[in-house]
């Protein structure tokens, strides 16, 4: 874990006691995690665990049924510069004639109004470091809505990057991507973190290109969760537990493999019942 640059050690992202539920079923309860500066913490686990919900939560979409949370050192809600959010992957129609450097000032722009010539000036810096950052130089004056999803994805990175957020939220950015864009997105939001001290919770069930990068891994499961790093919680005794069945942990050449029931560990039909988990 990389601190932060001139920052104090208080926690990013702090959940107290934290409990959501849906009407009778509860999705997590009792849940305290603090995210540190310059932290990476990895949120796994199956589908309808609340993964995305608790991207909701700390976006403030979503209100808790129980305990408390802070982000970037405020309760969540709307307007918070220092948060960061990729959404997941989804390619944008082909008729959007927006810019890609245009949407990734969007980020920028948050609710700053009446920029100013120096403002601008700023503005056009920061867009212009984002998209050398993730790569996008190349295709920023193109229509976003003619680009590729791997392209569209790069955009989106620089948009959540150019405020330069304390906190970065990322649900699912790595879907529909293919495994060298996933390693390439991956790579950009942990050099943002090394770089800058940004805090990073990334939701995703790809797991292969972000393993090797994160700090401690939140593991979701049927209202149980394990908080730890990889090599504690991506263990055969501990993911039986959570599971509630035998699945079994394999190290081999450096890799991770998981063997257990397929529609459990796995989020959609596309993958086997022995997932790689790149180490």
């Amino acid at each position: 874990m990389t601190e932060a640059r001139g920052r104090t050690a208080t926690a990013a992202v702090s959940l107290s006691g934290a409990r959501l539920s849906y009407g009778d079923r509860t999705l997590w309860d009792g849940l305290d995690l603090d995210v540190q500066p310059g932290e990476f913490v990895a949120v796994l686990g199956p589908n309808g665990s609340g993964k995305t919900s608790l991207m909701r939560v700390l976006l403030g979409q979503q209100k808790l049924s129980a305990g408390t949370v802070r982000v970037a050192g405020a309760a969540p809600g709307r307007g918070n510069r220092n948060i960061g959010y990729i959404p997941q992957q989804r390619a944008l129609d082909p008729t959007v004639a927006v810019r890609g450097r245009d949407l990734v000032g969007l980020g920028y722009d948050g609710h700053r109004w009446g920029l100013g010539i120096g403002g601008m000036r700023e503005r056009r810096r920061r867009v212009d470091a984002a998209l050398d950052a993730v790569g996008a130089t190349a295709y920023a004056d193109r229509p976003v809505g003619l680009l590729s999803g791997g392209e569209q994805q790069r955009l989106r990175v620089a948009q959540a990057l150019v405020g330069e957020p304390e906190v970065l939220l990322c649900d699912e950015p790595l879907l529909s991507l293919d495994l060298a864009h996933q390693r390439a997105v991956s790579t950009l939001i942990d050099a943002r973190r090394r770089d800058a001290g940004s805090a990073v919770l990334f939701v995703t069930h790809e797991i292969n290109p972000v393993l090797p990068l994160v700090d401690r891994v939140l593991y979701l499961v049927d209202g149980r969760f394990r908080i730890g790093p990889p090599e504690q919680v991506m263990t055969s005794e501990t993911l039986s537990e959570l599971y509630g069945t035998e699945i079994a942990v394999v190290r081999v050449r450096g890799q991770i493999h998981i063997v257990g029931a397929h529609s459990d560990l796995c989020e959609d039909g596309a993958h086997h019942t022995e997932q790689l988990l790149e180490r």
